[in-house]
């Protein structure tokens, strides 16, 4: 198996677009999600994206397909919120590893589909949490937290263990807004490799940066923000999500000069219009991002909320002959 350290030093890789975006246009109904093990479950449960890797395993492993076939090189399981904090939700909590194994396979499956010889990666996907370790969700008592920093270790560190135990080669911490509930997650990450003494997959992180501000919701800094995750020596850092391409461009050239290791960055599809979809253009999106790639700020690049696999194919078009960004020279003795 290549090294995807090696392929990071010839080209950019590209990763996929959104799952959401992909699921709605089955127009799934609430007995596509219950399948015929959740049919008498007591509440509804349409939405519940990642409950789909056991009910209805097949569209998101043709999900998965289409963006292979478009070229993306690294595929994110379908397990955004699929830990027991998210899954509370729904009363589903004690399917939390379940579901990551399954989406691990899932998608470990797709790429054994793919008929092109060339190397695919599966990307553990490990979203924010629904619940935030650095924010009151009660105005009035600003110091309250629903969540502790043990809770949110563990509910990651079974996450971590489905999506290893399901076979996948990185695992992408993404859609930071809180950095504490981050940090828990790569916690959770070294614990699991420490206690079990596996070998340590590779750790991408991707942050979200709000708005024009260059802040995380919990309002730190891009710098500030890599600084915190920093000691992790992650793959890759970068960006995902609440902007689009044009609006992201700033916070990608920062990030590509202070960031010791590969960078990341894969938008939404513009900003959403008044009915909160997504407008932007595949050659749109991939035009931004060719500029992008062209003035030497990335080194894996995709899509976020709204894209498809057209706006994947059109992206691995525009950026297959460009060179990805160069890793700095890093002066070793500064991180002892």
């Amino acid at each position: 198996m290549t090294d995807i350290r090696d392929l990071l030093s010839e080209r950019i890789l590209i990763i996929d677009g959104a799952m959401g975006t992909m699921i709605q246009r089955y127009n799934l109904a609430e007995e596509d999600y219950r399948g015929e093990r959740f049919k008498d479950w007591a509440s509804d449960i349409k939405g519940n994206n990642d409950l789909l890797c056991l009910t209805r395993p097949d569209i998101i492993r043709e999900i998965h397909g289409h963006y292979l076939e478009a070229g993306a090189d690294i595929i994110e399981t379908n397990t955004f919120n699929a830990q027991r904090v998210s899954l509370a939700d729904y009363g589903m909590e004690d399917l939390a590893y379940e579901i990551n194994v399954a989406a691990a396979r899932i998608a470990r499956e797709a790429c054994s589909l793919v008929g092109s010889g060339e190397q695919k990666f599966v990307a553990g996907a490990i979203g924010p949490m629904n619940k935030t370790l650095s924010l009151s969700p009660d105005v009035n008592n600003p110091g309250f937290r629903a969540l502790t920093f043990d809770e949110a270790v563990d509910a990651y560190y079974e996450q971590v263990k489905g999506l290893v135990d399901g076979g996948v080669d990185l695992l992408l911490i993404e859609t930071i807004f809180d950095t504490l509930n981050a940090k828990a997650a790569i916690f959770a990450v070294k614990k699991y490799f420490r206690e079990t003494g596996q070998p340590e997959l590779p750790i991408m992180i991707s942050g979200t940066i709000t708005d024009a501000s260059g802040r995380t919701l919990s309002g730190q800094t891009l710098e500030a923000f890599y600084t915190s995750i920093r000691h992790a020596r992650p793959l890759s850092v970068g960006l995902n999500c609440a902007l689009g391409a044009q609006e992201m461009r700033p916070h990608v050239e920062e990030l590509s000069t202070i960031a010791e290791c590969y960078t990341s960055a894969y938008p939404n599809a513009g900003l959403p219009n008044a009915m909160g979809e997504y407008d932007e253009s595949p050659s749109d999106t991939a035009h931004f991002i060719e500029e992008w790639a062209a003035a030497g700020f990335v080194n894996i690049v995709g899509g976020c909320c709204g894209t498809t696999p057209d706006h994947i194919r059109h992206i691995a078009e525009q950026v297959r002959k460009i060179q990805p960004r160069k890793l700095p020279v890093v002066d070793m003795s500064l991180n002892h």
